[in-house]
């Protein structure tokens, strides 16, 4: 009676053991796919929330590539309050009442014994401003008035450009003559005879004549010819 019990109790037990085996080995792997299938399910959801929040802007902004108040883009026009074009000309031009005339020897002439090149300045003496610009005609100061002086046949070298001058300031033009060489009077390679005057008279386009002598000796020349620059802004050499 005793074995009897205890075979029973040995059957129930592998029936109870048998129900669990069959039980976990039921809702394991129902539960690994569920949640595999889960997770796969979730991921695409996560990627395309991840992905939508990188790519979609957020309210309010905008598709420009600098962000508002970025600094603009430096100009490349001229500065404020720069002379430039019209407003470098926006003086009259100067009076021959305006202007006050000097003369000097240049240092860069051409090699002689006579004059060979010459400064000659131009001060704006009046109280406001005005311009020069152009060539200047040539001729020696004759005695007895300007019906006699004898023009000279003038050659341009360089540009002209219009030159303000504010009160006080001043322009030039250089005149380089034909030089006279040898000792005493001189001669002309030519074989004219050379020429000095005192004085010349330049006349500048809408600014009148000016007479002018030499801060030291005299205007010596060959062939009444001279070759003239425009009116500078810059004393040339």
């Amino acid at each position: 009676m005793q074995y009897t019990r205890s075979i029973r109790r040995a059957a129930v037990a592998i029936v109870a053991a048998a129900a669990t085996t069959v039980l976990a080995t039921a809702c394991g792997p129902g539960d690994a796919e569920t949640g595999a299938a889960t997770a796969a399910t979730a991921a695409p959801t996560s990627a395309a929330g991840a992905s939508a929040g990188s790519s979609a802007p957020a309210p309010g902004s905008t598709s420009s590539p600098a962000a508002k108040g970025s600094p603009a883009a430096p100009s490349t026009g001229p500065s404020k309050g720069a002379s430039t074009g019209a407003s470098a000309g926006a003086a009259p031009a100067c009076a021959a009442g305006d202007l006050k005339a000097d003369a000097h020897q240049a240092k860069e002439r051409p090699d002689g014994t006579g004059i060979g090149a010459a400064i000659i300045g131009f001060a704006n003496t009046s109280g406001h401003a005005c311009t020069l610009k152009g060539f200047p005609t040539v001729a020696g100061a004759g005695n007895g008035g300007p019906g006699h002086n004898m023009p000279l046949t003038v050659t341009h070298t360089g540009s002209e450009a219009a030159v303000k001058l504010a009160p006080g300031g001043k322009a030039w033009v250089k005149l380089t003559f034909v030089q006279v060489q040898g000792e005493a009077d001189g001669y002309c390679v030519s074989g004219a005879t050379p020429v000095a005057f005192p004085s010349l008279v330049l006349g500048l386009p809408e600014a009148g004549s000016h007479q002018v002598g030499l801060d030291e000796g005299l205007f010596a020349e060959c062939d009444n010819k001279v070759t003239t620059t425009a009116v500078l802004a810059v004393s040339p050499s």
